[in-house]
């Protein structure tokens, strides 16, 4: 028995094997396709992360990636013992999870609203006119908001003022910082990242849409009972991917919008590395830093891909 059994498993090896080369053979366009998408990613995601040793190591220009002292966890209890430690964590947990949250939320709400509209040309100028904030530079949008946010001559400023409110400047309030931060990326990301979702109702099968009708159901029923249900899969995965980056906010747009009046609440773990490591040279404290806040984020995905998968039963892995 025990001869039979290894030499049929050896027949169906021996069978996999023609089958695999007759897959290369069939699908080698493909392959040469999806070739570039491979060394770019091996190039610029893979291979820099030879660099990660420098978060052990006391590094020496000197010597190199490869040279320096070991020195172990030494940055990371560092910067775990460092008195900003908990402020940037408050912070960049504060800020990030307010815009992963509302940021999306909205593309989902905008995706249904314009999945309303009946006319073909008012939902094809709705979808442009949303579109278009993804195309601004963070630079000039940090810009808008000097102008339309400025103490003395802002548009907003002004009418905030001419409501009743007193010693009016939302760019140097702490309070104010992140309300600021999450409308303004919603408001130039929101129209962009409903695209998915736009393409996952127009999946939607008609027949639903008419066998809704015919019960009598109300659009908001029909919204709820049968677009909301297409789009939970989407969704489901979509915030997997958002959990994954949750601490890796914005960095440019924080720090030009970052001042010392707002300060105590922009310091995020972003702004810090950068401080650190470009404009101090410290490369191995601002490696560990860095490390730090990966590890944190590929927990968080770990964490809401188990979820997901058990709740929902939807998950990357």
């Amino acid at each position: 028995m025990s001869t039979t059994g290894i030499t049929a498993a050896d027949s169906r090896a021996a069978a996999a094997q023609p089958r695999r080369r007759w897959h290369w053979r069939r699908d080698w366009q493909l392959w040469v396709l999806l070739a570039p998408a491979i060394v770019f990613t091996a190039v610029f995601a893979y291979v820099p992360m030879y660099g990660i040793q420098l978060a052990f190591r006391e590094f020496d220009f000197s010597k190199g990636l490869t040279g320096g002292k070991w020195v172990g966890l030494k940055y990371l209890a560092q910067f775990l013992a460092t008195p900003n430690f908990w402020p940037m964590i408050r912070n960049t947990i504060l800020i990030a999870g307010t815009t992963v949250l509302v940021g999306f939320i909205a593309p989902v709400l905008l995706a249904l609203l314009i999945n309303q509209i009946a006319h073909a040309r008012a939902k094809r100028l709705t979808q442009t006119i949303t579109y278009l904030p993804q195309f601004i530079s963070v630079v000039v949008v940090v810009g808008m908001l000097q102008v339309f946010l400025s103490p003395s001559t802002g548009l907003i400023t002004k009418i905030a003022t001419g409501l009743g409110m007193e010693n009016v400047n939302f760019l140097g309030s702490a309070a104010a910082f992140v309300p600021v931060y999450v409308i303004s990326d919603v408001w130039q990301h929101c129209g962009w990242n409903s695209i998915i979702y736009l393409a996952a109702l127009s999946g939607v099968d008609p027949q639903l849409y008419e066998a809704a009708k015919i019960d009598g159901a109300s659009r908001w029923r029909t919204i709820f009972h049968v677009d909301i249900p297409a789009l939970i899969p989407t969704m489901t995965v979509l915030f997997i991917l958002n959990m994954g980056g949750v601490l890796n906010t914005g960095f440019d747009k924080i720090f030009l919008m970052q001042n010392t009046l707002n300060l105590s609440i922009s310091e995020v773990i972003a702004t810090y590395v950068y401080k650190i490591g470009i404009v101090s040279n410290q490369f191995s404290y601002s490696t560990a830093i860095g490390l730090f806040s990966t590890l944190i984020n590929f927990g968080f995905l770990a964490v809401t891909n188990a979820l997901a998968k058990k709740f929902a039963n939807i998950s990357l892995w």
